[in-house]
């Protein structure tokens, strides 16, 4: 989710992930993505211009979402409901002094535990486990 130039989504592809979705709401990253897909010969990767219609009852091992806390907040509860049994949600895109909290409880709120942090300056990424 918040795909930009794809690099997460070509990483994911490039260590073995059998099926990758990109997404983001901005049509020119998703042009980037898929160039950047053709320029790494990257398989596997279907990128869309949109929102959580493109995850919303489907099912994944792994979500990675690079976006502001607000949109985090708000779209927790259907990365968890998207996620398997033991599936991982990594978030980032969200300063550690006022965001991170809110992100945890909102996540826990939704049957997820926090699992890992990193703290880079002001900014911080969570992972997070659904059990």
């Amino acid at each position: 989710m918040g795909c930009g130039t794809g690099i997460l989504a070509i990483m994911a592809s490039k260590m073995g992930a059998s099926s990758v979705t990109a997404i983001d709401i901005d049509q020119q990253a998703i042009e980037n993505t898929n160039e950047n897909i053709f320029k790494n010969n990257a398989a596997g990767i279907l990128a869309f211009k949109g929102d959580l219609e493109h995850i919303a009852g489907k099912s994944f091992d792994l979500i990675l979402a690079n976006i502001n806390r607000n949109v985090l907040l708000e779209h927790l509860a259907t990365y968890a409901a998207c996620l398997t049994n033991n599936g991982k949600l990594l978030l980032s895109g969200f300063y550690a002094e006022n965001d991170l909290n809110l992100i945890t409880m909102e996540a826990q709120k939704n049957g997820l535990a926090q699992i890992g942090i990193k703290l880079e300056n002001e900014w911080a990424a969570a992972c997070f486990i659904k059990k």
